[in-house]
């Protein structure tokens, strides 16, 4: 009996210190640093990797990145992974993972920061739901996030993601009104505690309003309105979502069309509202090229396209960078959601990601294209 008193103690000592012993993260198995090589350093991609926890996957995906020439990368950091139980606990895992990956391969990481933790919003609430209440918690993540990633080289946070249309508000009509708030209460608390990050504000969804404005309020109106509401002291960079739809980069610009130009009515009009001193960044664009969606283009106009969109963009002094929709995803949806994709969930390179490889390296155009 006594032995099996102390085989039982035994046991429980051993079971306790599992549960008991510190909780330290696996060590990354990160490779030696590098530089893009590349003839355009504008050309970026935005990737899908915060939540997969693949180390492996991660890391090619990374390096066929830089293997492309792209120097910039737009991810997704989800407030809800990081804090997902309460505003006193963050779990850094994934994000550690790729900012190590992403810096190893000489990329510069911008973070876009959105998706609401349940804890954070009302129940029944879709996770894009954000209301004041908790305004002041979001804030205090993005700073809590500067301040760790600032010192790894991630100066770039985008504050939320097409806040002009009700899917991404929420489920509820754009507020600028709302946004602007959101940026007075965010902005302050990143530079207190890294005073070199650039606040990104804007990425809207292009184009006209759709229903009158409540399932997309015209993105030019909502800068408008966001000038109206005091907003521009609270950023220091403007967003774009710079799709080219089914014309060539090279189309004249419109207020009821959606193309790649239409940036340059955005920075007429931040110019005119007194932004003159916001440079603008493309965080989202590029062509679809799915046979059987009406939104796609050819396959080869989209090689040509592409290609042509990251050459357009070295026209424009205040442009940062063109970081295109988007690099791979680990799955397929076996739909049109899959031709936007530069490499198959595999690894396997895609003809666009050839192309722009091959331009990239070179700085020769496909033909026929010529420089605009």
């Amino acid at each position: 009996m006594y032995r099996l008193i102390l085989l039982a103690l035994a046991l429980l000592a051993l079971i306790s210190g599992q549960f008991l012993q510190p909780r330290l993260p696996r060590p990354l198995n990160v490779p030696p640093p590098r530089a893009v090589i590349t003839t355009n350093p504008l050309i970026g991609v935005h990737t899908r990797l915060t939540g997969i926890g693949d180390e492996a996957y991660i890391r090619q995906t990374l390096a066929q990145v830089n293997e492309m020439g792209a120097s910039w990368i737009v991810e997704l950091f989800p407030w809800a992974y990081i804090q997902p139980r309460s505003r006193y606990g963050f779990d850094w895992t994934g994000a550690d993972m790729v900012i190590a990956h992403a810096r190893a391969q000489g990329l510069q990481v911008v973070a876009r920061l959105d998706i609401v933790p349940a804890w954070a919003r009302p129940p029944n609430t879709t996770d894009r739901y954000l209301d004041r209440d908790h305004f002041a918690d979001f804030a205090r993540f993005a700073a809590v996030f500067a301040a760790r990633y600032a010192p790894q080289g991630v100066r770039h946070l985008v504050i939320w993601n097409e806040p002009n249309l009700r899917f991404e508000w929420g489920e509820r009509p754009p507020d600028p009104g709302a946004y602007t708030d959101l940026l007075k209460q965010t902005y302050p608390a990143v530079k207190a505690v890294a005073p070199e990050t650039i606040v990104i504000a804007g990425a809207l969804s292009p184009g006209p309003g759709l229903e009158g404005g409540n399932l997309r309020m015209d993105d030019l109106q909502f800068l408008a309105s966001l000038a109206d509401a005091g907003a521009f002291p609270f950023f220091d960079m403007w967003a774009v979502h710079a799709y080219g739809g089914l014309e060539p980069p090279e189309t004249d610009p419109a207020p009821d069309r959606v193309n790649f130009r239409r940036i340059e009515l955005v920075r007429e009009l931040l110019d005119r509202l007194g932004g003159s001193d916001k440079r603008i960044i493309i965080t989202e664009g590029g062509y679809n090229d799915h046979p059987r969606w009406s939104g796609a283009v050819r396959p080869a106009d989209r090689v040509r396209w592409t290609i042509a969109t990251y050459e357009w963009s070295r026209r424009y002094p205040w442009l940062e960078a063109t970081i295109l929709w988007q690099f791979s995803t680990p799955f397929r949806t076996r739909s049109y959601p899959d031709a936007w994709n530069f490499v198959d969930p595999d690894g396997t390179p895609r003809a666009i990601y050839l192309a722009v490889q091959e331009y990239a390296r070179t700085g020769k155009l496909p033909e026929p294209m010529s420089r605009p």
